[in-house]
């Protein structure tokens, strides 16, 4: 058998499928909306997932243009006139389909890898339940591709059934409206954009959703050896049996993937000397380069009394509770990761000077943005400057007069209102005016 199947592998449609899997696979994780997966092996299996929305119509067209194979030769007449059962005939070129969709998908997957290898640390045990239901959905597509190409055998049937897969994933959500839960049934693409660094699949989803993509490959399976009607209605069976169970298992609830973190990614890893910074997990390859922008901080914070001990990774998530313990002598730094999966350290340190003039996240009275930035300005000695493009023009421009404005003052004055703005900070009492002479 395997003989048998190492000829179908070389004459069959395998290596070209594997081949444009390959090629477009790549194409899409690099170039289409930049790199989204620099954060780690969850993001690039999850990245994946969600250009299948072009992948998985590609090995439907596939195995249907396999499936003309028997009738371009005109040799169809005379494989049916064999005793052997069809699906013993089938069988070589199911699975060398298989094989060439499987490996197109997975060398996509180490195309990607190669890009992160040397900087993501982090490799949940979800990552290969994720793979594994992208593989799966891509046989899926491809043995259906070869049932209904053998019903349909028309040098049109491979185009439009590519169209018909990529039409039905784009509109299967506003079709599953307002129950979206059910489009994670159906489509393996589904809430797969844009995942964060602590993103995360669900196991229930990842189980539901292989439900339904094995009754699919059984069906087709069925329909593929069918030889009249009575086997043809027959293989409706798997399809509901599946879709049952699929359902059943699956959360039914809206954004199950897309709000699910993993809370050992977000598990904070430290330096073991001090001052002491800590990342998350996922990004525990990052550690030594958020190390030394962050104790650069550190050392201008130094310059007030009773200044933070510490740096952490900003780890809140939205939505739910997903905040850190907020402490008094802890910076909480965001950490962002360039394409290439390197430290965004660009504001890093301004980053950690403007944080430790912020308060616990529930407090009534906030600091006033500005004054967080114009604090940290004076004393790093350089006119604000935001730390990442998410702050307020007005705030950085307000920033720059307050700024001035303790820049005329003498030192020692100066250093008292910023470090009482730090302290007012710590206990939501920072009123506005506080750093040009007002009072907390």
């Amino acid at each position: 058998m395997s003989r048998i199947i190492g000829i179908e592998l070389r004459r069959s449609a395998a290596f070209g499928a594997a081949l444009a899997l390959l090629v477009v696979g790549v194409v899409l994780i690099y170039f289409v909306e930049g790199i989204q997966f620099a954060a780690g092996w969850m993001q690039l299996a999850m990245v994946q997932r969600w250009y299948l929305v072009l992948l998985w119509p590609l090995a439907l067209a596939a195995g249907a243009w396999q499936a003309r194979r028997e009738q371009r030769s005109k040799v169809a007449e005379l494989f049916a006139s064999t005793p052997r059962p069809r699906i013993v005939r089938v069988l070589p070129t199911l699975s060398a389909m298989a094989v060439g969709v499987l490996a197109g998908y997975l060398a996509i997957g180490v195309a990607g890898g190669g890009w992160i290898v040397d900087t993501a640390r982090y490799l949940p045990g979800a990552v290969f339940a994720v793979t594994a239901v992208g593989g799966l959905a891509l046989v899926a597509a491809v043995w259906l591709g070869l049932a209904l190409g053998r019903l349909l055998p028309s040098p049109a049937t491979a185009p439009l059934l590519g169209v018909a897969g990529l039409g039905m994933l784009l509109f299967l959500p506003w079709l599953t409206r307002p129950r979206g839960w059910l489009t994670l049934v159906f489509s393996p693409m589904y809430e797969m954009n844009l995942p964060g660094a602590y993103a995360t699949v669900p196991g229930r989803v990842s189980v539901a959703q292989a439900c339904w993509l094995v009754a699919l490959a059984a069906a087709a399976v069925l329909l593929l050896a069918s030889g009249g009607w009575r086997m043809r209605v027959a293989a409706l069976a798997p399809v509901l049996l599946g879709a049952a169970l699929a359902i059943a298992v699956v959360p039914q609830q809206n954004r199950v993937v897309v709000d699910a973190v993993d809370p050992v990614a977000r598990k904070l890893v430290c330096t073991e000397d001090a001052p002491r910074v800590c990342v998350s997990r996922v990004n525990s390859g990052l550690l030594p380069e958020v190390a030394a922008r962050a104790r650069e901080g550190l050392a201008v914070l130094g310059k007030l009394p009773d200044p933070p001990r510490e740096v952490h990774e900003d780890t809140t998530t939205y939505p739910g509770d997903g905040f850190p313990v907020w402490r008094a002598d802890v910076v909480l730094l965001g950490v962002a990761v360039t394409p290439d999966g390197r430290f965004d350290d660009e504001g890093a340190v301004a980053g950690v000077v403007v944080g430790a003039f912020d308060g616990p996240r529930d407090c009534a009275q906030p600091t006033d943005p500005a004054d967080r930035l114009a604090a940290a300005s004076w004393l790093t000695g350089r006119a604000p400057v935001a730390p990442d493009p998410y702050w307020d023009v007005e705030d950085v421009a307000a920033a720059g007069q307050r700024w001035q404005a303790l820049r005329q003052l003498p030192e020692g004055e100066a250093r008292a209102r910023v470090a009482a703005l730090r302290r007012a900070a710590a206990t939501c009492s920072a009123g506005a005016g506080l750093l040009t002479g007002g009072t907390p």
